[in-house]
């Protein structure tokens, strides 16, 4: 049984007027060790999902199982299991007070999860090295950059030794340095601390370089899971461009016939086709139109991006939903607005 597991987890919300089914059934397993990128539209289901799996929304049906505890039978036990990190909503800080030191924090954190003060302070002496806080025990929480701010709300949500995290958009309104240097540590959980890590995020980027797998929901179902490669090659596959000398209708229809070929366009003399494995199909392709006695003049192999792969399975680029907007639905205010929660 993996770490989490899912099966028909569904919320609606009611209003006087109607229900709105935000999820309609996510079904969802997660192994040992992973990182997982959770990706969706504003609007999909994807925040509902995250706060039903950390039990701060029940479901209205379905079963799940997280780091070894009932979603529904045992909430407690969810909770005393994972590690949550909220994302950082304008220019609060999560759940740190800005007054306070970071020790201080994450000491505090560790006794409210009754550590002895020995764990407590070898904890966070772990998570300071481990997430590049050195140095910064003693200064106050509002002095901190914004990638050393983040940093703290992750050792926060580690400091009691979860064995499964979940990070709710960890990189949001950081610079490209500091989302890089995240990224980085990101991936040390997993390598350094063997924890397990659930994640969300609005750039695709960071799903493609962390990411063992990839879910990506929409209209409240899970609609593509694989690893980034596969899901690319999928439902993507790589684009071949050919540019040939004076004899493109000869040769689309040439191409079209062959089997490695899913689609092809043809227009003033460049040919655009759709391919698995382009590396592979690439020298059979030549070899035809060389066999035909076709020129050609000039070729480019591209690989899909997972934005190709989020534009093909929902219509629209993830780049259209901005962080601003993943925060105003991180913080509910994107749900029913006459909605009443059960």
């Amino acid at each position: 049984m993996g770490i989490i597991e899912a099966r028909g987890l569904a919320r609606t919300f009611k209003s006087r007027k109607r229900a709105v089914e935000a999820v309609r059934g996510v079904d969802l397993s997660v192994g040992d060790g992973e990182i997982v990128g959770f990706l969706g539209p504003n609007g999909a289901g994807k925040t509902t999902t995250l706060r039903m799996l950390t039990t701060l929304l029940t479901p209205t049906s379905g079963t799940a199982t997280v780091a070894g505890a009932d979603l529904l039978g045992d909430p407690l036990g969810v909770r005393k299991r994972i590690g949550y990190v909220p994302q950082a909503i304008g220019q609060t800080m999560g759940g740190t007070d800005p007054n306070c030191l970071v020790i201080e924090e994450l000491l505090d954190q560790a006794g409210l999860y009754h550590l002895r003060t020995d764990q407590a302070r070898q904890r966070a002496e772990l998570l300071i090295g481990q997430l590049d806080l050195s140095g910064l025990e003693r200064r106050l929480v509002k002095t901190l950059s914004g990638g050393q701010r983040r940093r703290l709300e992750i050792a926060l949500g580690l400091v009691h030794q979860p064995p499964l995290v979940f990070l709710d958009e960890p990189t949001t309104g950081l610079d490209p340095q500091s989302r890089s240097n995240l990224w980085e540590h990101i991936g040390r959980l997993r390598s350094d601390l063997g924890t397990t890590v659930f994640l969300t995020t609005h750039y695709l980027e960071e799903a493609d370089v962390l990411c063992d797998r990839v879910f990506i929901i929409d209209h409240g179902v899970i609609v593509a899971d694989g690893t980034p490669d596969e899901l690319k090659r999928r439902i993507s596959g790589d684009v071949v461009t050919l540019r040939v000398t004076g004899e493109d209708a000869a040769a689309g229809k040439l191409l079209a016939d062959q089997a490695v070929v899913r689609e092809i366009t043809v227009a003033d003399g460049t040919l655009k086709l759709t391919v698995e494995r382009g590396e592979q199909a690439l020298p059979a392709l030549l070899r035809v139109l060389d066999g035909a006695g076709i020129t050609l003049e000039s070729i480019n192999l591209s690989r899909p991006t997972l934005d190709d792969v989020f534009l093909t399975l929902t219509g629209r680029s993830l780049r259209d939903d901005s962080p601003g907007q993943a925060s105003r639905e991180s913080a509910g205010e994107l749900e029913p607005a006459a909605a009443t929660k059960e």
